[in-house]
């Protein structure tokens, strides 16, 4: 991982080795399964991350400014969740200014953490994402939630994948169809939460892994 680093630049995947983890969403926000997400987190008390598409946030405005107004951190995560390892430095500053700019239009939040499309990295983003002052995430597990494999299905996966300073990659959107169906996933978070805290874990913002220089 440390050769990784070296070439792409560091990647915060996990948290501290302790009861703490930490719910991330990519792809959104969607006018189906993001309202019903935020609605399950403010239920639950459970703060997340959301890692939002910049086409997405044009589209869904409002449903940014909840996410924000909700206390939850808002990521960027490219405008049109472009696989970044092949493309050049250029398009790589144009995807994530664009985003940067959307985001900060709509919700008067700027976004500080960025996270990139199916964590493929380029060796310019290193340099793009010190100069924008963001912290680059990645996560422990991902649970393939996008397969739509059944409500149950995806909470069996995260539940047996929890571990101490987990971040937890889930969807809430489709990075390519604003229209994406990721209603089993928001179907499949009160479970999750309450398999996570009978095991003794708490949820935990994912601001507080973020670079303090950033």
């Amino acid at each position: 991982m440390m050769g990784l680093d070296l070439f792409f630049g560091p990647s915060v995947e996990r948290g501290p080795r302790d009861n703490r983890i930490y719910l991330t969403f990519d792809d959104g926000p969607n006018d189906g399964a993001t309202p019903a997400i935020l609605s399950t987190l403010a239920t639950s008390r459970a703060p997340a991350a959301f890692f939002m598409v910049g086409e997405h946030v044009r589209r869904f405005q409002a449903l940014a400014r909840e996410v924000v107004a909700e206390g939850h951190l808002v990521g960027n995560h490219t405008y049109n969740h472009v696989k970044l390892t092949f493309v050049g430095r250029k398009k790589i500053r144009d995807q994530l200014g664009k985003t940067h700019d959307e985001i900060e239009q709509r919700t008067n939040v700027r976004p500080r953490a960025f996270r990139a499309p199916h964590g493929y990295r380029s060796p310019f983003l290193k340099s793009i994402c010190m100069d924008m002052s963001y912290t680059v995430f990645g996560w422990t597990f991902g649970v393939f939630d996008t397969a739509r494999p059944g409500v149950e299905e995806i909470r069996r996966r995260v539940r047996k994948r929890l571990r101490k300073g987990a971040i937890v990659l889930l969807h809430d959107g489709d990075g390519y169809d604003p229209e994406g169906d990721r209603l089993q996933t928001a179907q499949a978070l009160p479970g999750i939460i309450a398999d996570a805290r009978n095991a003794g874990y708490e949820f935990a913002p994912l601001t507080d892994l973020l670079d303090s220089r950033s």
